[in-house]
């Protein structure tokens, strides 16, 4: 016997070892494993709209860092009893703007025998391979649901979808289903509950004898046929019906026909109504009808009755035209619920007659009221809950005030009437009074219509502008459970407020405002039911703590805000005690202490913990467990120093949020970070850390979407070739000391958005599969060693800054960035770009930061320049451009833009990205929203011609305008005067001549003005701005005279006549000193007679030919005097040649 147990228990032992062996280690069936790496082929290798989910190969967690499951796959749900595949949600993975439709392989989903949900919307398909349909599927007698919505399916996909009668739910919405449907196809769905054939061409069904029929499904239960061509009469067997946008005129009921008795939901949305409506007066036939939605319709008419819907509980009305109808609800005694949202209501009424008395809920948000509805509201006697949410009018005072029983009013966003709230204590059984962004300031609301609400629960007045100290009176409110006072002007200190009387107080939202608020919160320490406090932006103070037996509060709190400004201590110690913590918030309140690893030891739920901008200092100190539900950690901008714990990936694994930038942690970047698969941000940025990006790091954190390490000391290769991170979105490295070539494994990040890897020792070429990076958006590259060309064909559609000044660039601009059409930036300053600028610039439309400075840029300024409208940035300086200056060239700055109406909000204002741009004869970097309100153009140092023209006298916005060192000629355009933004005007260096404009003295801003080194004339103005200017300003200009040109500055008069004294006057007050122009003289003549001497001394070829060209002009001088010495004498010109 005991040899048969023996023999029995072996045989179990490799039943199970047999079993699992048909599963790897990582807890998957093998052959699932494959079907899934397969269908991974085949949706994803060009993945779009798969911003939300996206495949993985790795688990979210287990308690193994290594075990890898493919059961937590995104998009893949297993059975916890089997570990067999049930749910492939593969829904937007190649979405519509792929623009390319496709052809599905249904036989890759025949190993998942168990699967009961498949989920393939929105993926442009467009059918299935040959012999490789829906019908294939006819063996998974497990699969319930399928959904095709989104596709690009027709009426032939239902022939073999007709073989799956296990289904309940199918959905064919918004595909190209157009025509008559075959009844038989649906009639073999025997099983199917809900069917969704929305959105379509359909246009009805026909039977075997071609006949128009429903489908004669049994226990189909919801049929969703809305925005169709349908004609129909009547439907049966079913309880939810959706018919939106059709043609329907009535509903019949007869012996043929038999009305859908057990319907209870309609859907009639998007209907037109005139007179009296046969459709509506018809629904008398749904005997049980409970719900009705006649939404974004238009009632035209004077009276609107929907007949004797006696079971009638909820009707929806919202989005519709009510103007001139009334409302005249019939027989509707059991109506409970009545949305009229966003409608109009002008001239319309709720009829006396109308036997609606026990609606309980009423919601008339975004609508358009006058008083006379509000006043025919008083008929709504049992009116529990009505919501006037961003009414388009004045709220008034009539009809509300008669709703005695009402208990909850919602009026956020909307303008009400103070008489109307100096009443409002009428409503004496309101429990619930929601007050948001009124703009409401009344002290008299607070001090008597809102103390009188006894019975009240929850009051939200936020974002408004009430002022002062809180009433006293709301003590009285003894029942307040949830109270929101964030974004006003209270002040005042909360412990002497008469919020330490409202002990029933559960969440308390205090947020934004001017009050005095105790660190220690000792002021509710009797509150225990007290769980959310949101008290950021206040001022938080140090009082003295009490007892030690009072220590304890009777609060375990759920949140904790106390973000604000000014506390200066250690944290405080009721935090000691709180053990149901999720989420703390301590940020900008200059805590000095180290981390508090206690915190995390104590509240094991705790989600959220943010501690920015304090003081915190020391090692970051580890809890003495793992943490499994913390899920955003945020440290930044504080003094910690030290080393990062090696083993924080360890004893953190499920964080999605790290950001620990702004600190002085050293050393290496632990590889423990690896472990936190969930891992979504990582910020390291702005501390001291050395070494290499850790290749497990690159390998585990299968879910990072954004990593920030800039402005360290990091070194080496930047990826290794097992870089993982498939789904990064944001990479920025910029501020190192990485060296080689950018790698070629950012490739597989296919959902880059942001690339920065600036102020680095990266050399190479840019590589050309960057250009393929559809999502990309930010490239910078600046201050590296690349060299090489510019990529051809660079551009996708998607990229809008590229930085990419400051390297070895070199070609032609010509076939670079052809095609990027979306431009807002393009840096390529200090290069070796050569060429012309391609007309093709004219077509970037956004482009806002033209900087192509520095570089060796030839020919004429593009005329096409003049095409964007949106520059607010031109630098075209450094180069070697000729020919006249664009009359039509422009400079706005953004924010001038979006007041005028014309800014493109589809371009992001915001510029993380500096610009480097020279100003004030000194070169800053620009950068965040100071770019949006800063505009200039640079031309300096080129080879312009012409006049400056008076068009660039409009650029009223611009701020900085550098046209130096050209060949300008002309006079200064009298039209700068309407600059009146400019802060710098450099015109130094040109062949300009005239006067300087006295109107250029209303320029207030002016802060830098360079005129010298041209051909002005005349007297410089020494008035406003222009007094400030010194002699560097106009030097060079030999005609110009007047302050700072003089030693003494006093103002010249000149009398009527000009008289010889006076002319005599003006030569001695003259700009020029005689005593110092001959001395200047005698020096560079004696400097040039010894500079010749010393050549002359040096090279003896030239030192022969010196003497032989004086000896030739000698004999020729002495032979022309001897041959015109008669002819000269006549003139007296003897000394000719002397």
């Amino acid at each position: 016997m005991e040899v048969i147990k023996e023999c029995f228990w072996v045989l179990l032992v490799m039943m199970i070892l047999s079993l699992y062996g048909s599963r790897r280690s990582n807890g998957c069936w093998e052959h699932e494993r494959i079907a899934l790496l397969q269908l991974q082929d085949h949706f994803n290798y060009s993945p779009q709209f798969d911003n939300y989910y996206y495949w993985s190969y790795y688990n979210y967690y287990s308690d193994n860092a290594d075990d890898v499951r493919c059961c937590n796959w995104e998009r893949v749900r297993c059975s916890a009893a089997t570990g067999h595949v049930t749910q492939l949600l593969l829904g937007e993975i190649r979405g519509w703007n792929s623009f390319e439709h496709w052809y599905l392989n249904a036989s890759l989903f025949l190993p998942f025998q168990q699967l009961k949900q498949l989920d393939l919307s929105d993926n442009n398909i467009a059918g299935c391979l040959k012999n490789e349909g829906f019908e294939k599927l006819s063996t998974l007698e497990n699969l319930e649901f399928l959904n095709l919505g989104v596709n690009n399916f027709n009426t032939n996909i239902l022939s073999s979808l007709s073989h799956l009668s296990s289904l309940k739910y199918l959905y064919l919405y918004e595909n190209a289903m157009k025509g008559r449907i075959d009844i038989q196809e649906l009639n073999n769905l025997t099983n199917l509950k809900e069917l969704d054939l929305m959105a379509n061409e359909i246009e009805g069904f026909n039977s075997l004898h071609g006949a128009e029929k429903l489908p004669n499904m049994s226990n189909l239960e919801y049929l969703y046929l809305s925005y169709n061509n349908f004609e129909l009469d009547a439907m049966s067997n079913l309880e939810e019906l959706d018919l939106s946008g059709n043609n329907i005129t009535k509903f019949i009921s007869s012996r043929e026909i038999r009305s859908p008795k057990n319907l209870s939901i309609l859907y009639l949305d998007d209907i037109t109504v005139e007179g009296r409506s046969m459709l509506l007066e018809s629904l008398g036939a749904l005997t049980h009808l409970r719900t009705l939605y006649v939404r974004w319709s238009n009632f035209k008419g004077t009276i609107l009755s929907l007949g004797a819907l006696a079971q009638l509980k909820t009707l929806d009305m919202s989005g519709s035209n009510f103007k001139g109808t009334i409302l005249s609800l019939g027989a509707l005694a059991q109506l409970k619920t009545l949305y009229m949202r966003w409608s109009n209501f002008k001239g319309t009424i709720f009829d006396q007659g109308s036997k609606v008395i026990n609606v309980k809920e009423l919601y008339l948000d975004g609508s358009s009221l006058d008083e006379n509805l509000l006043q025919s509201l008083e008929v709504l006697s049992s009116l529990r809950l009505l919501s006037l949410v961003e009414l388009n009018c004045t709220l008034p005072i009539q009809g509300l005030p008669h709703l005695k029983d009402l208990e909850h009013l919602y009026l956020n966003y909307s303008i009400v009437n103070s008489n109307f709230l100096q009443s409002i204590g009428e409503l004496s059984s309101l429990q619930t009074l929601s007050l948001h962004n009124c703009g409401l300031n009344s002290a008299t609301f607070l001090n008597q219509g809102l103390c009188e609400l006894i019975h009240l629960q929850m009051l939200d007045i936020s974002y408004n502008d009430f002022s002062g100290s809180l009433p006293l009176c709301l003590v009285n409110l003894t029942s307040l459970q949830w109270l929101d006072l964030s974004s006003n002007h209270f002040i005042g200190n909360i412990s002497s407020s008469p919020l330490m009387g409202l002990k029933n107080l559960e969440h308390l939202s205090l947020s934004n405002n001017l009050f005095q608020i105790p660190i220690s919160l000792s002021s509710f320490f009797n509150h225990s039911k007290l769980k959310n406090l949101d008290a950021w932006g206040n001022k938080i103070y140090a009082e003295f703590e009490p007892n030690h037996q009072n220590l304890n509060p009777m609060f375990q709190l759920e949140m904790l805000i106390l973000s604000g400004r000014v506390y200066c201590g250690a944290f405080p110690k009721f935090l000691y005690h709180q053990y149901n913590l999720q989420l703390v918030d301590l940020s900008h309140i200059q805590i000095k202490e180290g981390f508090p690893s206690w915190l995390l030891h104590n509240n094991t739920k705790l989600e959220f913990l943010y501690l920015i901008n304090n003081s915190l200092s020391g090692p970051l100190q580890l809890p003495l467990y793992f943490h499994t539900n913390l899920s955003n950690l945020d440290i930044s901008d504080n003094c910690f120093q030290g080393y990062i714990a090696p083993m924080i990936g360890t004893y953190l694994p499920r964080v999605r949020y790290v950001n620990m930038s702004g600190n002085g942690f050293r050393g290496s970047i632990p590889s423990s970070f690896g472990n936190m698969s969930l891992l979504q941000t990582l910020d390291l940025s702005n501390n001291k850390l050395s070494g290499s990006i850790p290749e497990y790091l690159t390998i585990g954190c299968i879910s990072l979407v954004e990593l920030i390490l800039s402005n360290n000391s990091l070194q080496g290769q930047i990826f290794s070739r097992t870089f993982n991170l498939r789904f990064l979105g944001e990479l920025q490295l910029d501020g190192n000391q990485f060296t080689g070539s950018i790698p070629h494994s950012l490739f597989n990040c296919t959902f880059l958005r942001v690339l920065d890897l600036s102020h680095n020792d990266i050399s190479g070429k840019i590589p050309w599969w960057l250009g393929d990076m559809s999502y990309l958006e930010i490239l910078d590259l600046s201050m590296n060693n690349i060299s090489g060309n510019l990529p051809s064909n660079f551009c996708h559609t998607n990229i809008q800054k590229l930085y990419l000044s400051r390297n070895g660039l070199q070609g032609s601009l010509k076939d670079a960035f052809y095609g990027c059409f979306e431009l807002i930036v393009l840096d390529l300053s200090h290069n070796n770009v050569t060429g012309s600028i391609p007309p093709w610039i004219g077509k970037f439309s956004q482009l806002s930061y033209l900087i192509l400075g520095h570089n060796n840029i030839e020919a004429k300024i593009p005329i096409q320049l003049c095409n964007l409208t949106q520059l607010s940035l031109i630098d075209l300086s450094h180069n070697h451009l000729s020919g006249p200056i664009l009359p039509c060239l422009r400079s706005t700055s953004n924010s001038y833009r979006q007041q005028d109406g014309s800014y493109n909000a589809s371009a992001p204002v915001s510029m993380d990205e500096p610009l480097e741009f020279t100003t004030k004869s000194i070169s800053y970097s620009y950068q965040g929203s100071m770019l949006s309100y800063f505009s200039g153009i640079d031309l300096s140092c080129n080879h312009l011609t012409g006049r400056i023209p008076t068009e660039i006298g409009n650029l009223n916005e611009i701020h900085v305008l550098n046209l130096s060192h050209n060949s300008l000629t002309g006079e200064i355009p009298a039209s700068f005067s309407n600059l009146h933004q400019i802060e710098s005007l450099d015109l130094s260096y040109n062949n300009l001549k005239g006067s300087i404009p006295s109107q250029l003295t209303e320029l207030n801003f002016l802060a830098v003005f360079n005129v010298s080194y041209n051909n002005l004339s005349g007297k410089i103005p020494d008035v406003k701005q222009f007094a400030t200017f010194d002699e560097s300003s106009y030097r060079g200009n030999l005609f110009l005279y007047g302050c700072p040109l003089m030693k003494n500055c006093t103002e010249i008069s000149l009398p009527p006549s000009k008289s010889r004294t006076s002319i005599e006057n003006k030569e001695s007050s003259c700009f020029i000193d005689k005593d110092a122009f001959h001395a200047s003289f005698g020096v560079t003549y004696i400097m040039v007679l010894l500079v010749i001497a010393a050549v002359l001394y040096i090279n003896p070829y030239w030192r022969q030919v010196w003497f032989y060209y004086i000896e030739v002009s000698t004999n020729n001088c002495y032979y022309f005097i001897i041959d015109n010495l008669a002819f000269l004498s006549k003139f007296r010109f003897c000394n000719f040649c002397k």
